[in-house]
């Protein structure tokens, strides 16, 4: 936990590990007995910033979950004994009609789904879940729910914030952690390595770290993705949404990683080409990438491997005037053509007005230093990261980040900025639960956007999110290229439930459609945001989507309910998109202009 003790009042904040049985222990982040906990200084500025006082933490605003899960018999599952029977021959007994089991899969990570766990609302139950262990399993099971139009859903490591996993209209979840986690080929001379989907991120990079001894290699390997889901993340997933990890900039996302696919779909099974590169017509792998378990349930896959030389890590950290500056000089890192970072990432002005609480440097001289030198508090901004590769690469990408810095007038903050956020990048989610027994959401939009609209895509997402009274909006670029970034946005405020939730959530998103971004840069579709993804995209290019899902699926039984939109009416979507904003200052989804490069967009 590691936390001074407050000198003033200190909330009581839950340290109590949630037991294996728990609604706690579903909702919660992670490992039960680890906790993160505010410092006095964030807590301090947290409440401030939301106009909370400390009557606000004096009592717990929700359920915290400490019960034993138990339904009580009101939400009993719906399948008939004869498909229990043939399932039954399949998995003997790994499947389950429990509670608990079924509660466990219902829902991802986003707020959303941890208010309505907290305020009981089971809406997503599926009727049984199954534990595959082989591929034949689950090629049997897709297509037998095919033939008998029972809908299927998968669940990897359950990180979703899209609702990518939820067992909507009940049927089978097939819960991928438990047995279906194995290397089943490891290839070191295309250095390439093969997994079965539901493997997580640790399993996988432990594996790789380990590469000498467990399959005679030369060296040790890395996988290169790193999301902050990492912990509680299967390589499976990162693959179906076209995920991207901390370390993108360099070894890039999921769709970069991807070599092979396997796929058990109700045509059968599915298996892509593994070359490097080829021209045999569309590029099969990347239709099957972002298909969300609509298309098939990827089975197994094949992604590249690095090799791990952690020791030619230079780390560094800026600090910069402006966002102006800030965004200018990352642009200029990233179109120099002298390599890249490995992690790259800009704070804006408030998220490094927290950054700097969160990570410590308000402890240290640096920051009475800050001011003095003309870097002030909610102007500056903080770039951090570190480069890898060969140490001659490595060191020379460092030395043209630093001059590139310098020229837009930063200053060097050394690598202790960088280290104290890598001690915190998988376990800040901890941090989520801990406030939000006191009704404080703390949640995540992302989006992508080319140079040319960055600033007008931060300044109106921003403003929109600000109109909801009392909210913190920080904001920061993570995955970056040539022709733009990604721009994550992180939002706290005190929420009454799920449903007020939710209507700001969709505030959100029209506001980076409508400013010109691609609604989702990593984090997929699924069924959150489903209802934006044809005007984002285009009813023509849409409708390719549509083409596809009728080939694969013509049941329309794998992963149904509105993931990616492809089984959502006209009206449902109209509903979903326009049926939230009662008390916000929203257009109507008519207003909305989705960007192709037009005049009015660019800044």
């Amino acid at each position: 936990m590691g936390y001074k003790p407050y000198k003033g009042f200190e909330p009581k904040w839950v340290i109590t590990p949630a037991a294996s049985d728990s609604y706690r222990s579903i909702f919660r982040w992670g490992d039960p007995d680890f906790f993160k906990l505010p410092k006095e200084s964030l807590y301090r500025m947290m409440k401030d910033r939301l106009g909370l006082s400390d009557d606000a933490f004096c009592s717990y605003a929700m359920d915290t979950g400490f019960a034993r899960v138990d339904l009580h018999g009101q939400y009993p599952p719906h399948m008939a004994d004869e498909h229990l029977d043939y399932f039954r021959s399949i998995y003997g007994h790994d499947m389950s009609q429990l509670d608990y089991d079924r509660l466990s899969v219902m829902y991802g990570q986003t707020c959303y789904d941890l208010l309505r766990l907290r305020e009981h609302k089971y809406d997503s139950l599926p009727d049984v879940v199954l534990y595959p262990s082989s591929s034949d399993q689950i090629q049997k099971t897709v297509t037998y729910c095919a033939a008998h139009n029972i809908p299927l859903y998968v669940y990897g490591g359950g990180s979703s914030v899209t609702r990518g996993v939820e067992p909507v209209k009940g049927g089978v979840s097939l819960d991928m952690r438990r047995k279906f986690n194995k290397v089943l080929y490891f290839n070191e001379v295309d250095q390439t390595v093969t997994v079965q989907a539901g493997i997580s991120g640790p399993e996988f990079e432990h594996h790789l770290n380990n590469a000498v001894k467990e399959y005679g290699a030369k060296r040790a390997y890395t996988c290169g993705h790193f999301p902050q889901s990492f912990e509680y993340s299967s390589v499976g997933g990162w693959v179906v949404t076209r995920g991207a990890g901390q370390n993108s900039t360099y070894y890039g996302c999921a769709a970069d990683l991807v070599v092979q696919q396997k796929y058990a779909t109700p045509r059968g099974e599915v298996l892509t080409s593994h070359y490097p590169r080829e021209a045999t017509g569309p590029n099969l792998n990347q239709i099957m990438m972002g298909s969300e378990g609509t298309f098939g349930v990827l089975t197994e896959v094949t992604m590249k491997v690095y090799r791990y030389m952690p020791e030619n890590r230079k780390r560094y950290s800026f600090i910069f005037r402006n966002w102006h500056d800030a965004m200018s000089a990352a642009r200029e890192i990233m179109q120099r053509e002298c390599g890249f970072s490995s992690v790259f990432r800009l704070s804006d002005e408030e998220e490094t007005n927290m950054m700097l609480r969160l990570y410590n440097v308000d402890d240290t001289p640096l920051q009475p230093m800050l001011e003095k030198l003309g870097y002030q508090d909610m102007q500056r901004c903080l770039l951090l990261g570190f480069t890898e590769g060969e140490k001659g690469y490595s060191k020379n990408v460092y030395k043209n980040i630093r001059k590139i810095c310098h020229a837009y007038g930063a200053m060097s903050l050394t690598g202790y900025v960088c280290r104290s956020w890598e001690k915190g990048r998988f376990n800040d989610p901890y941090l989520r639960d801990t406030i939000m027994d006191f009704g404080v959401c703390v949640d995540t939009l992302e989006c992508c956007v080319n140079w040319s609209n960055m600033e007008k895509v931060h300044r109106e997402v921003r403003k929109i999110c600000h109109e909801r009274p009392n909210t913190i909006v920080t904001t920061h670029m993570s995955h970056c290229y040539p022709q733009g970034a990604n721009l994550y946005f992180i939002f706290l405020t005190k929420v009454e439930d799920s449903a007020d939730f939710k209507r700001f959530l969709n505030t959100i998103l029209d506001a980076i459609q409508r400013s010109g971004a691609a609604i989702s840069h990593h984090h997929g579709i699924g069924k959150m945001f489903a209802p934006w993804i044809e005007g984002s995209l285009g009813e023509t290019e849409y409708g390719v989507f549509k083409v596809l899902k009728d080939y694969f699926d013509p049941n329309y039984t794998m992963n149904p309910g509105g993931t990616i939109g492809l089984d959502l009416s006209e009206e449902e979507k109209r509903k979903l998109r326009n049926g939230y904003h009662d008390g916000y200052n929203t257009k109507a989804w008519d207003d909305v202009i989705h960007y192709h490069g037009k005049d009015d967009f660019l800044e």
